[in-house]
Order: C-alpha cells, then structure tokens, then sequence
C-alpha cells in the first residue's frame, strides 16, 4: 500500500537546490522554529496536499528533458519528518535512474529511535546527496534561533559520512546571530572532519520571508536585523574554510 506525502508546493525549475537543475518538492511539517525561516507555511504537520509518490515522478518525466545533470530535490519544512515518503518516492525515482537528494536540517534523527533508524538507512541507500543546514554550531544558540537543540543535528553529520552519503553543508550568516567568527570557525572545524564534504553554501540573511509572517499574523522575531550582503557572506566564508583546512591538516596523516 502507497504512502501519500503532504505536498505543500513543488517548483519546476530549481537551480539552487542541488547540481543542475531540479524538480523541487517543498514537503508540509517542520519542528523547527527558525527565527529567519521563510516558509514558516510549511510547519503545520497536518497541511499540504496528499499526494502519491508516482504522481510526482510523472510530473518530472513531464520535463525530463531539463532535467539531464540535475534530478529531484525534496525540501519543506522538514523532508525526513515523512520518511517513509521519502523512501517510496527515491525508491521510484531510483528505478528511472533520477539523481536524488534531501534538503534537510538533520533534526529528525536520533541515534537511538532504532526503528525510524532502520526507515532512514534504507532512505540513505537510495539518496545521492544531501544538503544539510547547519543553524548555529553553539548548542545554546542554536536553541534560541530554532526553539531546538543541535546535537542530534551534528549526529546526523556523523551518520551521513558513516554511510558514505555526499553532503553539502549549508549555513545562512545573519548579522549579530550566526557571523560571529569563533563559532564560524568551529563550524569550518566540524565539518573539516567528515570525509564526505563535498560543498559548502555559505548564504545571506534576506528578509524576504517577513510578508509571509505578517500575512500568518505570526511575530518575525528578527525584524530589526538588517540583510546581509553577498559580499559579507563571502568574507565569513573564507572564516569558516580557515576552520575546515586546519581540522584536515590535523588530520592529514604525516607523509
């Protein structure tokens, strides 16, 4: 018997979420709270629309054709809240030979729920990539910009390199909250450790979301923080690369 999935939208032609272009599935549900989210109408668990995995892989055969070196990308809310979706939906898309990946913040997993464990890892041998976000590094603020915690999060990096799955490491700069160059560098120390870091989008704070909050009558709790510039971004970048060439040159064996 099919799982249907809550759909809360799909895009046609995405080329930021992932290699090439993709066909985007924006899953219903999130349990995190991200003070600079701007899809806070995906995290109602119970919207959306029931859709079946197949009707999905049809519309990506639709426009096959844009889509030779991209794939399929879900994103939300929070994709691995559906997890067995997922499973349904990349098994097919396996089957036709579709690049898959996840857009995701890792917070669904748990090291010790054996049972969504055994769910995922199956999961995991469908999916090619996996685009992580990574909020904060700090336990504590990262607490206080997603009402979450992270170490599940940071596990979940783990789990992805133990499993040989290719990441991408996603991380937005927001000033005053997540540019900080200690913690940006202890990011870059992190993930200089996990052999399967394949990218790292380092991302601007925009305020674009903020329409989306008034119209939902929902508080925007960073209102006052200002957007940051793409040439900022790429500055803190580089402090976060500093972090991730000084874990590898520790790591790198003594020739």
């Amino acid at each position: 018997m099919s799982v249907k999935g809550r759909i809360h939208s799909t895009e046609s032609f995405g080329t930021v979420d992932g290699p090439g272009v993709r066909f985007v599935i924006f899953l219903q549900g999130c349990p995190m709270r991200c003070a600079y989210c701007h899809n806070p109408d995906t995290w109602d668990p119970t919207g959306g629309t029931p859709t079946e995995a197949s009707e999905l892989i049809e519309q990506f055969e639709r426009n096959k054709g844009f889509y030779e070196g991209g794939g399929i990308t879900v994103t939300g809310g929070e994709p691995l809240m559906q997890v067995d979706f997922l499973l349904e939906l990349f098994t097919l898309a396996k089957e036709k030979g579709i690049h898959t990946c996840i857009d995701t913040s890792g917070i669904m997993y748990h090291p010790g729920d054996t049972e969504y464990n055994k769910t995922l890892d199956k999961l995991m041998e469908k999916t090619d990539l996996v685009m992580l976000d990574i909020k904060h590094i700090d336990p504590e603020k990262h607490k206080w910009l997603t009402s979450q915690p992270n170490d599940g999060i940071l596990a979940f990096a783990k789990y992805l390199d133990e499993k040989h799955v290719d990441v991408w490491i996603r991380h937005v700069v927001v000033p005053g909250i997540t540019d900080d160059d200690k913690y940006l560098f202890d990011l870059g120390y992190f993930i200089g450790g996990l052999g399967n870091l394949k990218a790292l989008d380092v991302l601007p704070y925009h305020t674009m979301g903020v329409p989306k909050y008034e119209k939902l009558g929902l508080e925007y709790r960073l209102k006052d923080v200002p957007a940051m510039t793409q040439a900022e971004a790429i500055e803190k970048k580089e402090v976060i690369l500093d972090g991730v060439r000084k874990r590898r040159a520790e790591l790198k064996p003594e020739q």
